[in-house]
């Protein structure tokens, strides 16, 4: 994509939330989204709920859903002539699940509504092409996947949306056009944008497809152990086309936060508890850098686990 429609932010909250706060919206107005979205990015739309008299209408789906035509079914059922703007992960943060972006833009943009993508666990994870998707906005976070310092992001913006856009800090009028006044911040430390660009060459020189391919092996290798286990369900999608490295495993008759905890105190192996409304369980995310040994090791663990309960 064009440099002038990205600006070095420090997280995907902070560029995401450019375009959430960005856009003009009226009292009434819809906001779609899921309800497996990022928690920030959900509680954003709910402050402009409250503040400015929007609403924000959210789709369920279930984990893991049968396609991808399902999940853009999902959209386009819930889309009304109130519908103002669609914020959709690239990604979700809980199980992993990729969705169909770039059919998502387009039956939006035929109804003439701009997309908020949420990238932050999609950019260096499996491969793409930002111009591929064809949205409006996307946020990320370097820190996850790039394995850039804690701080970084970028957030794009199509240029014919740049100038319509609000910036999250305020900008002068003569910026009004220019994808810089997303970066306008106070001051802030330099180190960490210079050590961007030595992320980006290190996964350049790793490949996307060799990286994703790892990813994708170090998941199934402990998720393909333990869905043999009657105490453990597996909940990502096992198509390949709707996930990549993010695993998630619940269990049947055994806490998910204990297991959280226990797997953690006793072992030194870290995972996320991801409680929802629908569904609790641990997200396992080994990187690159995750070994067979480690992998073999946190399976071998929770077969211990959920057999001493």
């Amino acid at each position: 994509c064009d440099p002038e429609e990205i600006a070095i932010t420090r997280n995907a909250s902070e560029s995401l939330e450019n375009a959430q706060y960005g856009i003009d919206l009226k009292p009434g107005d819809e906001v779609l989204t899921t309800n497996q979205d990022y928690p920030r990015m959900l509680t954003t739309f709910r402050q402009r709920e409250r503040r400015e008299g929007i609403v924000l209408k959210m789709i369920s789906f279930p984990v893991p859903p049968p396609s991808m035509d399902d999940l853009y079914q999902r959209f386009e059922q819930a889309v009304t002539p109130k519908t103002k703007v669609i914020l959709v992960c690239h990604i979700t943060n809980r199980t992993g699940q990729i969705f169909p972006i770039k059919r998502i833009c387009q039956m939006a943009h035929a109804r003439n509504i701009p997309v908020i993508v949420d990238g932050a666990h999609a950019f260096n994870h499996f491969p793409f092409k930002l111009s591929d998707l064809e949205c409006d906005y996307y946020g990320v976070s370097l820190h996850k996947w790039t394995c850039a310092p804690i701080g970084t992001g970028f957030l794009y913006v199509r240029k014919s949306r740049i100038a319509n856009t609000w910036a999250l800090m305020a900008s002068s009028p003569r910026q009004d056009n220019d994808i810089r006044k997303f970066e306008e911040i106070g001051t802030h430390p330099a180190a960490n944008h210079d050590a961007i660009s030595v992320a980006l060459t290190f996964n350049e020189n790793i490949g996307i497809e060799r990286k994703s391919a790892r990813l994708r092996y170090l998941r199934d290798r402990w998720a393909n152990r333990l869905a043999q286990n009657p105490k453990c369900k597996i909940l990502h999608s096992q198509d390949p086309a709707q996930s990549c490295g993010i695993g998630f495993l619940s269990f049947n008759g055994v806490d998910a936060r204990q297991m959280h905890d226990s797997l953690w105190n006793k072992y030194n192996i870290m995972t996320a508890l991801m409680p929802h409304e629908e569904y609790t369980g641990i997200r396992v995310t080994p990187h690159i850098y995750s070994t067979v040994r480690d992998i073999d090791f946190f399976a071998e663990m929770v077969e211990k686990e959920v057999k001493n309960t």
